[in-house]
């Protein structure tokens, strides 16, 4: 068996990020950018003002409350008929062009708003609120890089610049395929079945996990505990991006994964991984297609996925940062771990006092119990280099989502 952190390696050794495609700007949201996005325009493309009032000369404002001729007024989409003269004062609305000669826009509210004759009341704004030509950027201007990932304030950015597409690294196309005469999809399950069959809850929760990563489900459906059903389904799977498959890469008389992946021309890089749950984990490519084999376990298939398949498809699709960030979390009560591996185990991280977190069991850590994965918020990571581990001792712990994000009152200070 190799470590956790040996695996990681040798899985992301062996991934790269997918080519890149033009992509609509308006579809573009989440997406990591393959090449730089250059501004093909100056934004804002002249002076503006940033509210409504009155463009005037600051030289102007000398001398207390000073009356100016109103020489016209500028809405929004209009533009000046000429430069603004000593004395004079135009209207101007938010956004609109600021005539040449104007340094300062007085809001409405410190004038009498004198539609031939103004008066200012108040000569605060002084040099203020003119967004000049270029403020943003300037044609030429790189605005954004390759690597950086397109997020919303992005796409206003492109926008306004009037970007239309950019280039950014594709969707992996992620194969899965489930394995085991006992599975049904949860479409074709009936009570009935109570006792005789298991929803492959594998099907819906690894499609789900793949969407949430980034990556596009490709759902293969059940192979059947025979060899030919097994090659049949890694075959179809071929030109996906990533091959992801559940169950059947144990040494049972009825797992045949492993066996029917090199048949195919496979190549297993490893297959086992010294921690819990999760040991039976499964790595190699077929033809230039990566595959992982994770156990059928749906919490072992989880955690694995978490750990090596996220990272996975994150790199395929061009980011830089592929794991989640883990935290330190304190145990709150004494643990023994039943075998020397890495454990991740399922809990619940509340923060405390000196900014580190606490961490308690979710609740029955067998491998069967999925409420308990449901319930918790991080996985607890525990080394494994000692069985008895005391309350208070700090560790690592994993956040899953983003549950520690969130909060139900806005704190500001």
């Amino acid at each position: 068996m190799i470590s956790v952190s040996e695996a990681s390696a040798r899985i992301l050794a062996q991934i790269a990020a997918l080519p890149g495609e033009p992509v609509a700007t308006e579809n573009a949201i989440g997406l990591v950018l393959a090449s730089n996005v250059t501004a093909p325009l100056t934004s804002p493309p002249w002076d503006n003002s940033s509210m409504d009032g009155y463009a005037v000369r600051s030289g102007d404002l000398d001398g207390g409350a000073p009356t100016l001729r109103v020489a016209g007024t500028v809405p929004a989409g209009g533009f000046p008929s000429g430069p603004l003269l000593a004395g004079q004062a135009i209207r101007v609305m938010t956004g609109a062009p600021v005539p040449e000669g104007a340094d300062t826009v007085i809001r409405r509210e410190d004038t009498d708003e004198g539609r031939d004759i103004v008066k200012i009341l108040n000569n605060r704004d002084a040099g203020r609120n003119i967004r000049r030509a270029g403020e943003d950027f300037r044609t030429g201007d790189i605005l954004f890089e390759r690597g950086d990932e397109i997020r919303v304030p992005h796409l206003g950015v492109l926008a306004s610049a009037g970007i239309k597409s950019v280039t950014a690294h594709r969707r992996p196309r992620v194969a899965i395929i489930g394995s085991g005469d006992e599975l049904v999809e949860l479409r074709d399950f009936d009570p009935a079945m109570v006792g005789k069959s298991i929803v492959s809850a594998n099907s819906l929760t690894l499609a789900a996990l793949v969407r949430e990563a980034g990556g596009i489900p490709v759902e293969l459906g059940i192979a059947r505990d025979a060899p030919e059903s097994v090659r049949e389904k890694l075959a179809a799977a071929r030109d996906a991006d990533l091959m992801v498959t559940s169950a059947g890469i144990s040494v049972g008389d009825h797992d045949h994964v492993r066996s029917a992946f090199t048949e195919l021309g496979g190549n297993i890089d490893f297959w086992k991984v010294r921690m819990r749950p999760g040991a039976p984990v499964a790595f190699g490519t077929l033809e230039h297609t990566p595959w992982l084999g994770l156990s059928g376990n749906p919490v072992s298939a989880i955690v694995t996925f978490e750990l090596f398949v996220r990272p996975a498809i994150r790199r395929m699709l061009g980011f830089r940062d592929l794991f989640r960030q883990t935290v330190r979390a304190r145990l709150t009560q004494p643990m023994t771990l039943a075998a020397p591996l890495m454990h991740f185990l399922r809990a619940i991280i509340t923060p405390g006092s000196d900014g580190s977190y606490e961490a308690k069991l979710a609740g029955s850590q067998s491998s069967a119990v999925l409420t308990t994965l449901a319930r918790a918020n991080a996985l607890l990571i525990l080394p494994g280099d000692r069985l008895e581990l005391a309350a208070g001792e700090m560790h690592r712990a994993l956040p899953l989502g983003n549950v520690l994000s969130r909060a139900n009152v806005l704190v500001l200070t």
